[in-house]
């Protein structure tokens, strides 16, 4: 089966002006890597699914994220990240994030991380079944390759042990 080329474009959904503000900090210099993309090995219906967001969504229980540090040291961004299992409702969470609009969130958790709608795929067949753990993390990300060992590492290890097979991300 012969590579099919794919074009992304990350500017897609930014506003006009924001993206020109991004653009000063990108080389100007077109991007030629190869972006892997990886067929389904099986169908839908038998896969095991879990949700990442970049929300900042923590459950109550948890340490929210710090956003007093990000508001004294402007390109500081969290770099941990929060474990939401299964069943969790927006009753259940909070969302500490500076850069979004956190209200619709906390009123119904499934505007950002579907696990309703995902738990109610899982009955109609139409995904084999959601993870048992969700993971989201604070969106803002600066240049920060500690964020890869602190956070990505730990959150891509729990999906093997849970033998998550696709990830849908839901960014902020």
């Amino acid at each position: 089966m012969g590579q099919v080329e794919k074009v992304v474009d990350g500017f897609r959904f930014l506003p006009p002006g924001l993206k020109a503000w991004i653009n000063t900090f990108i080389p100007n210099e077109e991007f030629k890597a190869y972006i892997p993309w990886t067929p389904m090995k099986k169908p839908l219906s038998q896969t095991t699914i879990a949700l990442v967001t970049s929300a900042g969504i923590n459950l109550k229980t948890d340490p929210p994220f710090d956003m007093e540090r990000e508001k004294r040291e402007t390109f500081w961004g969290d770099r941990s990240y929060r474990i939401i299992p299964k069943g969790t409702t927006e009753n259940d969470i909070d969302v500490n994030h500076l850069h979004i609009n956190t209200k619709y969130i906390k009123k119904d958790i499934n505007v950002m991380l579907p696990l309703s709608r995902m738990v109610e795929f899982e009955q109609e067949g139409i995904i084999g079944q959601l993870a048992p753990s969700s993971f989201s993390f604070y969106g803002y990300q600066w240049e920060n390759t500690d964020f890869l060992k602190e956070a990505v590492e730990p959150i891509s290890k729990k999906m093997v042990d849970e033998r998550v097979e696709a990830v849908l991300l839901t960014p902020a």
